[in-house]
């Protein structure tokens, strides 16, 4: 994968090639849905996905008994190279989400920093399979993200093209504090003098109402946002913030036909 979110594509066939990342660099998503055969539906025909079947995913090791079953996730694949997953949810009270991993060659290491930066780690780190390293966190202001620390699966086949993860925005309530709590766990992804990042911070306040929980939203390429504002109505899916300008491109928030919100993302 490609350093610093540049067009990343492995370099061999070999599963466990992992390329070197700066600590911070977004390198995985996935979404929690209670119809993953649902979601294959919908983002087949969005983005053009094709799926690979896993006995169990790169978020979490399944309950006892369950994870030999069929669908219990997928990884989506674009033109062969992986680009997310999704996951089934094994309880109804899960929220139904995107969530975005940010690469560390430690998880251990970084979940101790996330504790004394004044954040929580809501599930320690954990091995899935051959895979990697996964833990959850939760900054100080509540947002929830995880993390990554590859061992076979380095992350994205394909990044910053169209169908694929481009950049993640961080709606907060507070953005300078996020800065320093996100600036100290990740300096050199963020601000190192070769940084290229694919997250950004912004008030909760400038998109979505002011109660809106503080939260991570995930964005993918597209090369005409209103003709896939199209096709997300055409599949179920619903437009909840019409497209408006960033910094970074064209921008609208969608949810998929089971609630998951994304944001489409046109450059």
């Amino acid at each position: 994968m490609a350093e610093n979110g540049a067009s990343a594509k492995r370099t061999s066939g070999d599963p466990g090639e992992v390329s070197a990342h700066p600590e911070g660099v977004p390198c995985w998503v996935d979404a929690h849905l209670s119809d993953v055969a649902a979601g294959k539906r919908f983002y087949g025909e969005l983005f053009g996905w094709t799926f690979e079947e896993q006995a169990k995913g790169p978020t979490e090791e399944p309950a006892k008994g369950s994870a030999d079953a069929a669908g219990e996730w997928v990884w989506a694949r674009l033109d062969g190279e992986p680009v997310a997953a999704l996951v089934r949810k094994t309880d109804g009270r899960m929220p139904t989400v995107w969530s975005v991993y940010f690469h560390t060659p430690d998880a251990a290491a970084l979940a101790e920093r996330i504790r004394a930066g004044g954040g929580q780690v809501v599930t320690p780190p954990h091995p899935v399979g051959g895979l990697g390293t996964t833990a959850l966190a939760a900054d100080p202001d509540g947002a929830v993200f995880a993390l990554w620390q590859p061992a076979g699966h380095p992350g994205f086949g394909r990044r910053h093209e169209p169908g694929t993860f481009t950049w993640t925005e961080l709606y907060t309530r507070d953005t300078e504090a996020a800065n320093t709590f996100y600036g100290d766990l990740f300096h050199d992804a963020l601000f190192g003098p070769d940084a290229a990042p694919d997250f950004g911070r912004a008030p909760v306040s400038s998109v979505f109402p002011a109660q809106m929980p503080p939260h991570f939203l995930v964005h993918f390429l597209v090369g005409d946002v209103e003709a896939a504002l199209g096709a997300v109505a055409r599949l179920g899916g619903r437009v909840r913030v019409p497209p408006f300008e960033t910094s970074y491109g064209g921008v609208a928030v969608v949810s998929d036909d089971q609630g998951a919100s994304f944001a489409l993302l046109q450059r």
